[in-house]
C-alpha cells in the first residue's frame, strides 16, 4: 500500500516525524501545540519537496466543523498550499482537491470542509503561481511556472501534505486519494501517468487530458461563430430552437421522453432541417447559422477536413454554449477572453505575447506547433501499467452535455488505454469509465449528476468492490450541495427529483420499460 511505503521512508530518513515538538504535544494530549509545532523549519528536507509551514493554526470546532490545524506552506521555489487537518475525527486517510481554468489560488474553503468533517485530513494548492483561474499571465516566458502548472505542483505538494499530516498524527495515512474535475481531473490523470504512487485510488472527473487540444477546440467553438465583420453568426436566441430540435430527435433513446440524450453518439440530430425556408425568422436558423452549429458539433479540423481534436459540443448541450461559446446579454464569450489568455502566453513557444488575437490562430499551420508545450501538460499517456502494478484505481466521470471539456476525448483515451493495457478485462481490474447523460461540466444539468464518486473509489481500494454502476442523482431546489452537486450524507429523499444508474463503460442505461422511470432501479445496462 502506498501509505505503509511511505511511513517506512519516513521512518529510515526522518523526515515525516519532524518536528520532535510535535511527538511531545501529541504525548501530553495538546492539540494546540500540536499544530503550532509544525510551523517553522521542519520540513526542508522532504525528498524532492523541499516545503516551508508558514502558519499552523488550531481552528476551534464549529456546529458543522470539528477541530482543525489549518497549515498554509509552500514548496520551492513557489507551490502554495494549503492543508487542514481535523483534530479529534481523523480517519486515518489523506485526500488532495485540484483546481479549476489556470488555478492560481488555494480555495481551501471550496476543497475541504466536507473532507474535514468527515474526518480526512485534506490539501489544496494553487499549482505554483498567483492568477484568476481565467488568467494565464503568470505563464508569460516562466518555464518553471508552467512546469509547475503542468504536473510538478500537485506531486510536491501531495508529499509535503503527506509529510505534515504524518508529523502531525505520528502516523501516515492508511489510504491517499485524489478526486477534482477539470484542470483538476487533469491534475489526477498526470499523476496517475506520471506519479502513480502517490494515490490509492483517483477520481478524475471531466479531465482536460489534452491541454492544447482541449484548447484548439475552444477557440474553434468561438472563432468560428464569427463573419468576416467579427460579428456572432449564431446568436444566443437561436440555442433554444437548436437544443428543442435535438432533443425531439434524440431524447427516446433510452426508452423516457426526459429531457435528456443519454448517449449523443448515437443522435443522428442535423441541424440543416432548422434551415429558414427563405427570410430569417425566430423559429428558423439562417445557412450561415446552420454551418456555424455543424462545425461546433464536429471539432476543430484543418482547411483539408481532417480533425484535430476527439470531437466537439455533443447534441443535448447546446445551452451550455451560451456563455462560453456565444455571447450571453453583451458581454464577450467566456472562451474567447480565456482562450486568449492560453495562447497568447502559455500554449506555445515561445509564447506570442499581448498583442496576440484568437483570430490570429491558423488551424492549418498552429495545431502541429503544439508539441513543445503539451508535453509539459499533457494527461494523455494511456500506458498505464505502472499505475496498476502499483494497486491504485482510477475512475474517470465524465458528462455527455459538457461543452468545456467535450467528452469524445474521455472516451478516446479510454479506448486507447484499453488497448494498451491489453483488453477490458485487464483494464477494467483498475480502471473505469463512466458517462454521465445530461451532466454539464463537472456537475449541474438536467442528469442525475449527484453522484458520490469517493464512496465508489474507496469501496474499490479498500474493499475490492469494483464500481460496475454509480447511481446519481437530480436533486430539487434547496438540496444540500457540494462541489459536485450533493452532500450525499446530508441529502434528504425527499430533495430527490430522480435517480439514475450510471453504468461502467461501454454500457449506458436504458428504462427498463416498467416501473417509475424517476427510480434508478427501474433501469438496466445495454
Amino acid at each position: 500500500m502506498i501509505a505503509r511505503l511511505f511511513l517506512c521512508f519516513a521512518l529510515l530518513f526522518g523526515v515525516a516525524l519532524l518536528p520532535a515538538r510535535a511527538a511531545a504535544a501529541v504525548a501530553r494530549g495538546d492539540p494546540a501545540g500540536r499544530c503550532a509545532a509544525l510551523a517553522g523549519g521542519g520540513f526542508s528536507n522532504i525528498l524532492d519537496a523541499p516545503t516551508q509551514v508558514t502558519k499552523a493554526t488550531l481552528v476551534a470546532a464549529t456546529v458543522s466543523r470539528p477541530a482543525y490545524c489549518a497549515v498554509e506552506g509552500y514548496v520551492t521555489p513557489s507551490v502554495a498550499f494549503g492543508l487542514w487537518l481535523p483534530v479529534a475525527n481523523w480517519n486515518g486517510k489523506y485526500i488532495v482537491r485540484g483546481c479549476g481554468g489556470f488555478c492560481g489560488t488555494v480555495e481551501m474553503e471550496l476543497a475541504c470542509p466536507q473532507h474535514i468533517r468527515d474526518g480526512y485530513a485534506c490539501l489544496h494548492t494553487d499549482m505554483g503561481h498567483r492568477s484568476t483561474m481565467y488568467d494565464a499571465k503568470w505563464a508569460y516566458n516562466n518555464l518553471q511556472a508552467e512546469v509547475d502548472f503542468g504536473y510538478r505542483a500537485t506531486h510536491v505538494s501531495t508529499l509535503a501534505g503527506r509529510a505534515i499530516a504524518t508529523a502531525f498524527y505520528q502516523a501516515a495515512p492508511r489510504y491517499s486519494y485524489f478526486m477534482a474535475c477539470s484542470t483538476g481531473g487533469r491534475q489526477g490523470m498526470v499523476e496517475a501517468e506520471r506519479f502513480p504512487y502517490d494515490f490509492d485510488g483517483i477520481v478524475a472527473i471531466a479531465p482536460v487530458i489534452d491541454e492544447t487540444g482541449a484548447g484548439v477546440q475552444l477557440l474553434w467553438s468561438t472563432v468560428m461563430n464569427r463573419d468576416a465583420a467579427g460579428h456572432e453568426v449564431l446568436t444566443a436566441a437561436k440555442i433554444p430552437l437548436l437544443h428543442t430540435a435535438a432533443l425531439k430527435v434524440c431524447d427516446l433513446i433510452d426508452g423516457v421522453a426526459d429531457g435528456i440524450i443519454s448517449d449523443p453518439r448515437l443522435c443522428a440530430f442535423d441541424p440543416a432541417m432548422l434551415r429558414c425556408a427563405s427570410i430569417e425568422a425566430p423559429d428558423c436558423l439562417t445557412a450561415a447559422q446552420v454551418a456555424v452549429a455543424q462545425k461546433i458539433y464536429a471539432g476543430p479540423h484543418d482547411s483539408k477536413g481532417r480533425a484535430l481534436y476527439t470531437g466537439g459540443a455533443m447534441p443535448g448541450s447546446e445551452l451550455n454554449w451560451v456563455g462560453p461559446y456565444i455571447s450571453k446579454d453583451g458581454a464577450p464569450a467566456v472562451y474567447a477572453d480565456m482562450q486568449g489568455e492560453l495562447w497568447r502566453y502559455m500554449g506555445f513557444s515561445p509564447d506570442p505575447g499581448p498583442s496576440w488575437k484568437i483570430t490570429d490562430f491558423d488551424f492549418d499551420r498552429d495545431p502541429k506547433r503544439l508539441g513543445t508545450m503539451e508535453a509539459v501538460y499533457s494527461g494523455s499517456n494511456p500506458d498505464l501499467r505502472k499505475l496498476k502494478a502499483a494497486g491504485a484505481k482510477l475512475i474517470i466521470a465524465q458528462g455527455w452535455a459538457d461543452q468545456s471539456v467535450v467528452p469524445l476525448n474521455a472516451v478516446d483515451f479510454y479506448e486507447t488505454a484499453t488497448r494498451t493495457m491489453g483488453g477490458p478485462a485487464a483494464t477494467t481490474s483498475f480502471f473505469r469509465l463512466f458517462l454521465v447523460p445530461g451532466m454539464n461540466h463537472c456537475s449541474g444539468g438536467e442528469g442525475a449528476y449527484g453522484i458520490d464518486y469517493l464512496a465508489a473509489l474507496e469501496r474499490w481500494v479498500e474493499a475490492g468492490q469494483a464500481p460496475d454502476q454509480l447511481i446519481g442523482i437530480h436533486p430539487k431546489p434547496g438540496a444540500p450541495l457540494d462541489f459536485f452537486g450533493i452532500d450525499s450524507k446530508l441529502v434528504r429523499p425527499d430533495q430527490v427529483e430522480f435517480s439514475r444508474p450510471h453504468f461502467a463503460y461501454p454500457r449506458r442505461a436504458v428504462y427498463a420499460g416498467k416501473g417509475d422511470p424517476n427510480l434508478a432501479a427501474n433501469w438496466v445496462a445495454k
